[in-house]
């Protein structure tokens, strides 16, 4: 019998093909997945990996046994499942194992209108369902069985992303685009059709064995071939989309990155023009630069724990009209607060395209301060370390503590923020300082209690 602990993770299904995560147990998820949501019709897609249509086939099939109608949209990337689910307001189910290697697959579920599926939301109870399942040999059938049906969405979902951008007066621009053989390929031709742009492309070809490069913009050797293309064709900009391109990442006319938290205060500020005094959620390892421009702007900044769901459910309760993270999910409520890189790259166009100066100019006012990138440390305790750097930093003038998502410790030059791991023995660390000098000092110094 399989181990689903290993599989069934906090926000989705994860692991290697088939030795986790076969055809079979993707019919059970389908059928487990229909009876928790009590749904009567599901959408399903996938990524370009080689096991992802099997493995979204069985998981329709599974579903349709249960009595569930289910429209399968084919390969279109996890943002183009999520427009499908908000426009058909169905639950949805899209095969991705996002940038893993190869070997891995997965499944993101969400409820009618994107709405996600985590731990405390179904994913246990579809856990349960299954386990059950496998030690009986099958689930019940339904006495009347779903039909299967297919959908294109891709030039829906094209046309939906750019109705919320007006991209109508923008100058001519040159822009790399590297999709590292994951869905980018897929989607941009289309999105980008029509536009001014000049797109140079890289990796199009999908190819779920990554051959190139990790499908992972956040690590930086995952973009050093994109920067170097953006020098040689003088490009405006570079963009760089992860396997089943969700994120984005940014980089500049000088082949210099650009953080996700300048790419967030970016689209708040943009977000906020067309809805004024509105909220707008960020991560507690955002740069302090985001909460600062949305105050600017006339808007409400939310501080929340790190993680699409607690962004997500943060969205829903408070009305926000954006969301950002430092691991460049972007978040928009007039797409169903679900996440989309794509929206956010042509928020990143039209800001640009909409002036005159280089992109390193026009998000030099939303990066403020020096970031240290989160550093990962391996300890026997993380108890134990996270008590002995609190203790450090105890009782020193203006220093302040709060435990949101781990601890975070904020001095008036500096913060940082210590978080565990939930599935390895490490310790994450971010520290952000208004100048090099005081980020590298808070940086050695913790690093130096967590590794003692």
């Amino acid at each position: 019998m399989a181990d689903l602990s290993q599989l069934v993770k906090a926000y989705d299904v994860r692991g290697v093909y088939p030795e986790q995560l076969d055809d079979r147990l993707a019919e059970l998820f389908g059928a487990a997945f229909v009876q928790v949501t009590g749904a009567g019709a599901i959408v399903v897609g996938h990524d370009m990996r080689p096991s992802s249509p099997g493995l979204a086939a069985s998981f329709a099939r599974g579903a349709v046994s249960r009595g569930a109608d289910a429209t399968v949209i084919g390969l279109c990337s996890t943002d183009q499942l999520y427009y499908a689910s908000g426009k058909l307001d169905l639950p949805g189910a899209m095969f991705t194992a996002s940038h893993n290697p190869a070997r891995y697959n997965g499944i993101k579920m969400c409820r009618a209108g994107a709405a996600p599926v985590g731990q405390d939301t179904g994913l246990a109870e579809i856990r349960t369902l299954v386990e059950g399942w496998l030690e009986a040999g099958a689930p019940p059938p339904a006495a009347l069985p779903g039909t299967t049906v297919r959908r294109d969405t891709l030039t829906d979902y094209a046309a939906h992303l750019l109705s919320l951008v007006d991209l109508s007066a923008i100058r001519p621009l040159k822009v790399v685009v590297d999709a590292g053989n994951g869905m980018g390929g897929h989607t941009v031709p289309t999105v980008f059709e029509g536009l001014p742009l000049d797109v140079v492309p890289m990796y199009f070809e999908l190819d779920g064995t990554f051959p190139n490069h990790e499908a992972n913009p956040l690590d930086p050797k995952n973009i050093v071939d994109l920067q170097a293309r953006v020098l040689a064709e003088d490009a405006d900009l570079g963009l760089a989309f992860d396997g089943d391109a969700d994120r984005c990442f940014v980089v500049d006319e000088r082949g210099e990155g650009v953080s996700p938290s300048a790419i967030t205060a970016l689209v708040a500020a943009r977000e906020l023009a067309r809805h004024p005094g509105g909220t707008v959620i960020h991560n507690l390892i955002t740069s302090w630069s985001v909460p600062e421009v949305v105050r600017e702007q006339g808007g409400v900044p939310v501080r929340t724990r790190v993680g699409h769901s607690f962004i997500k459910q943060r969205m829903a309760e408070t009305g926000a009209i954006f969301g950002g993270e430092h691991s460049a999910h972007y978040y928009f409520r007039d797409f169903w607060n679900a996440d989309t890189g794509m929206l956010a790259a042509l928020h990143v166009l039209a800001a640009l395209g909409g002036q005159d100066g280089p992109l390193s100019d026009l998000v030099s006012s939303y990066d403020r301060y020096v970031g240290s990138g989160e550093i990962n440390s391996t300890v026997a305790d993380q108890g134990a370390r996270t008590e002995a750097v609190r203790e450090a930093f105890a009782g020193r003038e203006g220093v302040t503590f709060d435990e949101l998502d781990g601890l975070t410790v904020t001095g008036t030059e500096w913060w940082f923020n210590l978080r565990p791991s939930n599935t390895e023995p490490l310790l994450r660390l971010n520290v952000e300082a208004r100048d090099e000098v005081t980020m590298t000092k808070i940086r050695d110094e913790a690093l130096t209690l967590i590794r003692a």
